[in-house]
């Protein structure tokens, strides 16, 4: 297990690593809050092989996300410039992980935003295997807009947000079967 503290400098918000826990409560007012949860199936084998799918970022390309990282695995530090979108239409959200998680029954890392990202806040992919076998990524996140575009999107972002974490259940689903 990797802690994120020190890896806070520079990221666009404060309370670095609040998706840790998972509890977005007590966050200041003007953050979006957002928790998706996906069965991917039951077992050690579903559990270990989504959790290396999220942790070498090979759920994000297989949904065609484009990914620039510092590093072949999520660890806190580790900057990742997410793609998203085609050609000159393509958005890119620069990002640095905060913390990281590999042991037990729980595997995921939460990343937080740096400057020129179009939110302010932190998002994390956490894949679970539960006691009674069921394996579970939760896609949670808190935002806000940061640029001015952002904000004229209005409602259009947290539905976008919602839709792209329930892709990321389904295509780590198709990964692991």
């Amino acid at each position: 297990m990797s802690d994120g503290e020190g890896h806070g400098a520079g990221l666009t918000y404060a309370g670095a690593g609040a998706t840790r826990a998972g509890d977005l409560s007590a966050l200041p007012a003007g953050f979006g809050r957002l928790r998706v949860r996906t069965r991917l199936g039951s077992g050690e084998a579903v559990f270990r092989s989504a959790a290396d799918a999220v942790l070498t970022w090979r759920m994000h390309r297989a949904m065609g996300v484009e990914i620039t990282a510092s590093a072949p695995r999520a660890e806190p530090g580790v900057r990742v410039v997410v793609g998203l979108g085609a050609g000159r239409l393509r958005l890119r959200a620069p990002c640095r992980v905060v913390w990281s998680e590999d042991g037990g029954r729980r595997a995921g890392f939460g990343y937080g935003t740096l400057p020129g990202h179009p939110e302010s806040g932190e998002e994390a992919f956490v894949v679970e295997w539960a006691p009674d076998g069921a394996v579970w990524l939760e896609v949670r996140a808190f935002s806000r807009p940061a640029l001015w575009w952002a904000r004229a999107a209005g409602p259009l972002v947290p539905l976008f947000q919602r839709l792209y974490a329930r892709w990321c259940g389904v295509t780590l689903r198709r990964l692991v079967r």
